[in-house]
């Protein structure tokens, strides 16, 4: 190994003040610019001075590795003998190589085995000045490491950046400096917002930062030739720069990107040789990493995006921001190496002048986790108490804490009790982290799948989000790469059938791995290149990929974590995944989208969706991503950054059953409404879950006993128990269910509230009994199993227990109402106010008709008083008066009526009797008001139709007339047989006047049918006698002959004219109802309707009617030609009455009396009166003419008369009117004869006042 030094570097000349340094002093350092030789130089200077287990740390991997191919050069050695290298998962080196160029994150990984790092004599930290994560922490360890180890010899490095600090870090370690090669740089500055001339004018409009740069553009090229270098934020910048400098069509130009997702082979192109002017657009990279050759301007906008930590939305940023005073002289510098140079910066001298100094260390800007989790296992203490160069701030330091909890690192200070006391600590999941090298997010992935069994999958998918991504995008092919990659987006399908989106780009990594390997196996290696190149992959980042998989394959052997060897579930490896992004979830903001959505008109096109982040922060996924289309409601994105706003690149869909699984121990779970569920036997209430503030689930239904087990048991015994709802078996339920029952009970019958005991007293009683821990119906079922056979009545409640006080006596509220000779169940409900309030007695349907009103008029017992009360108290005042106090008036009435005489009259009549026994008063009978007593005290009548209820209500005679078709149907569907429907002849035996039909009684009766008669079982005798006669007529008119032609010829011609002016559709329907008229009659004259209830008399019936049917039908018809004679001579009159409403009057009056079926629908003596009756008419039109105001008084009599006649028919069931209603209609006829024409006289004494009385009686 021979040691030279190159007399053409600058440092060469320093050779002999830096080997001094280091052996006089533990720390030096070296600050040179860029092209010093320093990085080259100095591990031989280490050499030299006899120093020989030399690590000599690198930022970046192919720094490593290139600075060991030159000094191994230079030193006429083997690469991987005396000098060699180590990067993460590769190591080319003797273990006792002299000198071992390293990445810092290898230096920093021999910590966790080698405290104190004695496998080193020198430690050379190279680029110091770029204040990485790594270095900072290698300088903070050092200086606490150097008083342990005085021999170890440690060599700072940096370029001429605040070199001071490191030296002031290390106790006024010495500085030697190292000067560059550079030429002199003129400054220009050329600001967006210039200054205007005049101090007093409005300041002018800023220029566009593209418009700046192309005027800079142009005035560089009048200084000559040159390359340009042009520094920008980002790519979209670096696009439209270029767009604008390509329209600018300078000649004998070149415009080249530079930045960091361009291809191998675009970065190369900064580095070939060309002819004319090259315009290099690039980002930050070429401020220090790459040095771009033949710079001789640079345009210098002033801003760069530098990744930062957000503490608020926890985040890496990407803003763009102003660069520090030392990163803008990094950039004027690019152009001072080969001549004197030019550097147009887009702001003023006072902008930089007011700028920081230095560039922030990203110990301060980024997240601390791994660096947290690397002193964790080394043990190195607490992180807030750690010699850093710069320390970092306690809101950085929680959050770093705060990432390794939620990925189950370490103990959490608010459930760990001994994380308080002594600070965090490492879990088991935490140690496993710490030994794998990649991002501890990633290594969470890990471990999770390999115990989900899908290890094989997430290594491929980390080892993929830990590299550069190798899928390349250059500007002019977007389109053409953007199809190709889509291709991963979904599984291989045949040809013609759909591709279905399955919504992840994790997945979409191993497609494209399974894609790579299918390839690499089928194409030789330049082949397989040439593949990579077509279809726009980064070959180098493939092989990096491929490496990185087999290396975290060999730390997963070593922590024994297993790969699956069969395919894992995409569930399985999404689950795995969300272990490490657990606070990179997001929910669809659906109040948003609802809210932008228009509200008329065409409907807009969504933009993209916005999620609900944790920690209250918003974000959108990413155009690029495979589920960019698909928008799922719950996502995890591999990563957040902030530009315009937040991003979530590389995204997939999740469900919040996957959210449960790993990330239990960062839920917040809030719970409202619980409540028990008879169904589920057990106390629930709404769930809400929520993990770092996303509701990851809104609304569900669970169990509340692991809750709060003290309210799940007492709402467990307040409803189940307490209120019954609860469906079980258990025999002391179904017992303390009567027992209640037969408590409340006894509220119902004597009206009181104050007799049950509260539900509290009822809950004390089990809560006595029931142990703690009886939280459900199971719990319960499990203990009483037990206890029952020890004590079957432990449960059972008595009235002892339910009723508050002494029991009342019930002698006055029977259970049975003895009416008619049935025994009807009687019920009773206290509901003030209800429909339903008081005593309700249940009537069947069978049994209806048989049932009288009167006696409960009478109430049971226990409400008498009351009743008699409120009767007294609802007489008029001038009797009210005479019984003051009621409530001893109505109590002494009782007494004087006693307990026996119910039923024995009305309740009121006998009342009344009782009190004028008692004061003498008189109390008429019309004076009582039963109507007008509250509801409570009128009994409810229910009537049923077995267990059916079919109506109710407080009027037993109304429901009567209600129901008395149903009973009709029902009792003669009770004793249907042939015959009894449709029959033309008698063929049913005797007809008894009643016949009982199971626990009811029916009248039988025929009905006309038309042309038949049917036997029916009547509801009441009212109702079969109003029926049959006519079923009788018809029955009989069907079995006798038919006399209507000999009829026809003994007509007169004037008879047979009138008869063609009748209401009648034709006069062969006139003759038939004359005929049937007349049968009727004679029916009537041989008192045939009560007489003929069997064949025999009947038989004799038509006899009887057959030999005077003849004459006696050509009587009715000369009687209907009369009738419709004057009915004519009626019409022609009204016809020329002037007043509508009078005609109109007459006209009705004239339908009503003449009308089809007139002759055999109206009874004797009505239809002998019909003539005289429409000649009233006639009769009162012509008294109008002569006295138009009198006739208009006498309207006004008979009007509201009819009226009310009209209101009573209204509330008549469907069928024959009752005798005397009907008869009353016929009496109005006759008062209109008395009013309108008194001179034709009426049949029978007849006036207003009579026809009031019988008003009043047919509606009582």
């Amino acid at each position: 190994m021979q040691i030279t030094f190159d007399e053409a570097l600058p440092i060469t000349e320093r050779v002999d003040d830096i080997a001094a340094a280091i052996r006089d002093n533990q720390v030096v350092v070296v600050a040179g610019e860029t092209g010093s030789g320093k990085t080259t130089q100095l591990p031989k200077i280490a050499l030299q001075q006899g120093l020989t287990r030399i690590a000599h740390t690198q930022p970046r991997r192919i720094a490593a590795r290139s600075v060991a191919e030159r000094v191994a050069e230079e030193l006429h050695v083997e690469l991987g003998q005396e000098v060699g290298y180590q990067v993460r998962f590769t190591r080319r080196a003797r273990t006792d190589s002299p000198l071992v160029l390293m990445t810092d994150g290898v230096l920093l990984a021999e910590i966790a085995h080698d405290r104190d790092l004695r496998r080193h004599d020198c430690i050379i930290i190279d680029e110091a000045h770029e204040r990485s994560l790594n270095i900072d922490f290698l300088l903070g360890y050092l200086k606490q490491l150097l008083p342990r180890r005085p021999e170890l010899k440690v060599i700072i490095t940096s370029a001429t950046i605040d070199t001071a600090r490191f030296a002031a870090h290390f106790d006024d370690a010495p500085i030697i400096e190292v000067s560059g090669r550079t030429y002199p740089v003129e400054i220009r500055n050329r600001p967006l917002q210039p200054e205007p001339e005049d101090l007093e004018a409005p300041l002018p409009e800023p220029r566009d930062q593209v418009d700046a740069i192309c005027e800079a553009v142009t005035e560089l090229s009048t200084e000559g030739l040159g390359d340009i270098l042009i520094f920008l934020s980002g790519e979209r910048e670096i696009r439209d720069t270029a767009d604008a400098l390509a329209a600018m069509k300078l000649p004998n130009t070149e415009i080249v990107p530079l930045y960091a997702r361009l291809s191998a082979a675009e970065q190369h192109k900064v580095f070939t040789p060309h002819t004319g002017r090259r315009i290099v657009l690039a980002t930050n990279v070429a401020e220090t990493s790459l040095t771009v050759p033949g710079i001789r301007y640079v345009i210098d906008p002033g801003t760069a995006r530098i990744s930062r930590w957000s503490a608020r939305t926890k985040v890496q940023r990407l803003p763009i921001e102003p660069i520090s005073q030392a990163s803008a002289n990094q950039r004027a510098g690019r152009c001072g190496r080969v001549a004197p140079g030019i550097c147009i910066r887009l702001y003023s001298s006072e902008d930089y002048l007011a700028r920081p100094e230095f560039t922030e260390p990203e110990i301060l800007r980024t997240n601390l986790a791994s660096v947290i989790l690397q002193m964790a296992q080394a043990e190195l203490g607490d992180i807030a108490d750690f010699g850093f160069v710069e320390p970092p701030e306690a809101g950085q330091i929680t959050d770093g804490v705060r990432l390794l909890v939620e990925l189950g690192a370490l103990t959490d200070a608010k459930k760990s009790r001994q994380h308080k006391e002594n600070g965090p600590r490492l879990t088991r999941i935490g140690h496993q982290l710490a030994r794998i090298p990649v991002d501890p997010r990633m290594a969470r992935m890990l471990v999770e799948a390999a115990r989900r069994d899908c290890l094989s999958e997430v290594l491929v998918i980390v080892a993929g989000l830990t590299i550069n991504d190798p899928r390349e995008r250059p500007a002019e092919h977007q389109q053409a790469a953007d199809e190709l990659h889509r291709r991963f987006w979904s599984a291989p399908v045949a040809d013609g059938a759909d591709r279905i989106l399955d919504g992840s780009d994790f997945i979409a990594w191993l497609r494209l791995w399974d894609h790579l390997a299918e390839r690499r196996e089928a194409l030789s290696g330049n082949a397989f290149r040439r593949m990579c190149r077509d279809e726009f992959l980064h070959y180098l980042r493939i092989r990096e990929w491929q490496d990185l998989v087999s290396q975290l394959r060999q730390v997963c052997r070593e922590l024994k974590l297993e790969r699956n060897a069969t395919p894992a579930e995409p569930e399985a490896i999404h689950t795995a995944i969300l272990s490490g992004l657990l606070s990179q979830i997001g929910l669809a903001d659906l109040k948003a989208e609802k809210k932008s959505q228009p509200r008329q008109g065409r409907r807009r096109r969504p933009g993209p969706r916005e999620y609900l982040g944790t920690r209250g922060s918003k974000f959108a996924i990413n155009p690029g991503s495979s589920v960019a289309r698909s928008q799922p409601e719950l996502v995890m994105a591999g990563e957040l950054v902030e530009t315009t706003r937040l991003w979530a690149r590389t995204v997939a869909g999740i469900d919040a059953a996957m959210v449960e699984q790993v990330g239990a121990h960062l839920l917040t779970r809030q719970y409202s409404e619980p409540h028990w569920s008879a169904r589920q036997a057990r106390v629930v209430a709404n769930e809400r879950v929520s993990l770092l503030g996303v509701p990851i689930i809104a609304n569900r239904t669970v169990g509340y006993a692991h809750v709060d087990p003290t309210a799940a048991r007492e709402i467990f015994i307040r409803s189940a128990l307490v209120e019954g709802d609860w469906r079980t078996r258990h025999h002391f339920v179904a017992r303390n269910a009567r027992t209640r029952a037969e408590a409340e009970e006894l509220e119902e019958r004597t009206r009181r509230r104050d007799l049950l005991v509260d539900d509290q007293a009822i809950f004390d009683f089990y809560d006595a009994r029931l142990p703690a821990d009886i939280v459900s119906g199971a719990h319960f079922d499990t203990w009483w199993r037990k206890k029952r056979h020890q004590d079957d009545g432990f449960l059972d409640l008595g009235l002892v227990d339910l009723v508050a006080g002494e029991r009342p006596d019930l002698t006055g509220f029977p259970d049975r109402w003895p009416v008619a000779g049935f025994e009807l169940p009687v019920d009773y409900v206290f509901s003030p106010g209800a429909a339903n309030d008081g005593v309700q007695v249940s009537i069947d349907l069978a049994q209806l008709n048989q049932v009288p009103a009167e006696p409960f008029g009478w109430q049971v017992p226990g409400l008498r008083a009351e009743l008699a009360t409120a009767l007294i108290r609802g007489l008029p005042k001038r009797l009210r008066t005479r019984f003051v106090p009621a409530p001893d008036f109505a109590r002494r009435a009782l007494d004087e009526i006693g307990p026996e005489a119910r039923d024995a009259e009305p309740f009121p009549v006998a009342l009344g009797a009782a009190l004028r026994r008692l004061t003498g008063e008189l109390v008429p009978a019309d004076a009582w008001a039963p109507g007008t007593v509250d509801d409570h005290l009128r009994v409810t009548f229910v009537i049923r139709d077995g267990d059916r209820e079919l109506g109710r209500g407080k009027d037993l005679a109304d429901l009567q007339r209600r129901f008395a078709p149903r009973l009709t149907a029902t009792l003669t569907r009770a004793v249907a047989r042939p015959g009894m429907r449709g029959a033309t002849d008698w063929s049913f035996g005797e007809l008894s006047d009643e016949q009982r039909v199971g626990g009811g009684v029916g009248y039988p009766g025929l009905v006309d049918a038309g042309d038949a008669v049917d036997l029916v079982l009547h509801e009441s005798r009212a109702a079969r006698d109003a029926s049959h006669p006519a079923g009788l007529r018809r029955l009989v008119q069907l079995n006798t002959p038919d006399p209507t032609k000999w009829v026809i010829a003994h007509l007169s011609n004037t008879d047979k004219l009138a008869l063609g002016n009748s209401p009648y559709p034709s006069v062969p329907a006139l003759l038939a109802d004359a005929r049937l008229a007349a049968v009727g009659r004679l029916i009537e004259a041989a008192g045939g309707v009560r007489s003929t209830r069997d064949a025999a008399a009947f038989t004799r019936l038509c006899d009887t009617v057959r030999a005077e049917l003849a004459d006696t039908m050509r009587t009715v018809v000369g009687e209907a030609a009369e009738v419709l004679r004057r009915t004519r001579a009626a019409r022609l009159a009204i016809a020329t009455v002037g007043d509508a409403e009078v005609a109109a009057d007459a006209g009705e009056q004239l339908d009503g009396l003449v009308h089809k079926g007139f002759l055999s629908g109206t009874p004797r003596p009505w239809v002998d009166r019909l003539g005289r009756y429409v000649a009233a008419i006639g009769v009162r039109l012509a008294n109008r003419e002569r006295n138009p105001r009198r006739d208009d008084e006498l309207l006004g009599t008979i009007w509201p008369l009819e009226a009310e006649y009209a209101e009573l028919l209204a509330e008549q069931p469907d069928g024959p009117l009752p005798a005397a209603l009907a008869e009353l209609g016929w009496k109005l006829e006759e008062l209109r004869v008395g009013l309108f024409a008194q001179q034709l006289g009426t049949a029978e004494p007849v006036s207003v006042q009579r026809i009031r009385k019988a008003l009043d009686a047919a509606r009582r």
